[in-house]
């Protein structure tokens, strides 16, 4: 039987058949661009678009194209604490709307941590997930499967957060880019990290010359002659070229901070989360959480995030207890990659799902009891 997996990011929908071998990636997002301002882009569609300039995102949470699925079963995530309605809503549009064979909710903690546990040689059963999406980072431990509830951890920065903390920077120093949220992305995943001793970095900025090894200068796209902006090379700065009709951003503040208190929320940040997580479990689960650090999500790829965490980390953590913390190699798929290798087992299609006809004679309920309890 076909199973269909599909990790229901906020900017990036994960969907495929678990045959495959990597999944599609499609910008969980309707667009409006300013160039086109009658036609809708929705999902992959923007690849159409001739000009990102401006563009207006329309942003549901779940979104899909009406098909008919009577011989698939799928296997959807949802995000920590999600409501109770929306969980009925759901159920009921997979089941009525798409008529899927089978259904199965699952959290991106779990099918994280399933994927892991599987691909290591030595079998673990307790796992810290660090899911830094576009909306927000959960610290989520799970013992054998399940998420111990009682340690999970949210904090409302992600990369949507960054990119708009980038905007109001940029707008106030050089540039107007408010409605420039595309580009401002790109530039931030193009040109920031994590530094791993902020002070330092700032004074290595204001210095000149070669000697300032945080300064780059970010060519804007046009979408006449440059399509995807870029960053420019050390010697082209020193040479201080520019070619006709260049739009420059010089960037001396590409850094990305573990203090969620420069962007105006008053938080932890994700070594104190991490450290509240772990100190709510059973003592003799702490130290396996400390050894099994998971870092997942978009905004784990900036360069330095896996360092940081750690030395923040091993600051925190009693002196007697080990510390690792591990990042894949494909982040972003990590959870749907477990989510596949899930759907081939026995115990996901006999145990984990439900199917339509349980769901016509038992209502929501059944789906409460099976992926709730």
């Amino acid at each position: 039987m076909a199973v269909l997996v599909l990790d229901n990011g906020a900017s990036s929908a994960k969907v495929g058949y678990n045959t495959s071998e990597n999944p599609r990636l499609i910008p969980n997002c309707i667009f409006k661009a300013k160039s086109e301002r009658r036609k809708l882009f929705i999902g992959d569609q923007l690849e159409e678009c001739k000009d990102y300039s401006g563009l207006f995102y329309v942003m549901p949470f779940q979104k899909g194209f009406l098909v008919d699925f009577p011989e698939t079963t799928v296997l959807v995530t949802e995000p920590q604490f999600n409501f109770s309605s929306i969980k009925d809503a759901m159920d009921e549009i997979l089941f009525e709307e798409y008529n899927f064979k089978a259904i199965c909710r699952s959290t991106a903690a779990q099918l994280s941590a399933y994927k892991s546990h599987n691909d290591e040689s030595e079998k673990r059963i307790m796992c810290l997930v660090v899911d830094s999406g576009y909306s927000f980072t959960h610290i989520v431990p799970v013992f054998n499967g399940k998420v111990l509830k009682k340690g999970v951890k949210r904090i409302n920065v992600g990369g949507k957060l960054l990119t708009n903390h980038l905007k109001e920077i940029i707008s106030y120093r050089q540039l107007h880019v408010l409605d420039e949220t595309y580009v401002i992305n790109q530039v931030k995943e193009d040109t920031c990290y994590v530094s791993d001793n902020f002070f330092r970095d700032m004074q290595f900025a204001k210095l000149r010359g070669a000697k300032n090894t945080v300064v780059r200068d970010y060519v804007l796209p046009d979408y006449t002659h440059i399509k995807r902006g870029y960053v420019k090379s050390a010697t082209e700065m020193l040479l201080g070229s520019k070619k006709e009709n260049e739009q420059v951003c010089v960037h001396d503040y590409c850094i990305f901070f573990f203090n969620v208190f420069v962007v105006g929320i008053q938080e932890m940040g994700i070594p104190e989360a991490i450290s509240h997580a772990i100190n709510e479990l059973p003592t003799e689960m702490q130290p396996h959480c400390y050894m099994n650090i998971l870092l997942t999500g978009g905004s784990s790829l900036f360069p330095g995030m896996k360092e940081r965490v750690f030395s923040e980390v091993r600051r925190l953590a009693p002196f007697d207890v080990d510390v690792a913390v591990h990042c894949p190699s494909r982040p972003i798929t990590h959870a749907w990659e477990g989510g596949a290798a899930l759907s081939k087992t026995d115990v996901f299609l006999n145990k984990m799902c439900v199917t339509k006809a349980e769901y016509e004679d038992n209502g929501k309920n059944i789906c409460r009891e099976k992926f709730d309890s």
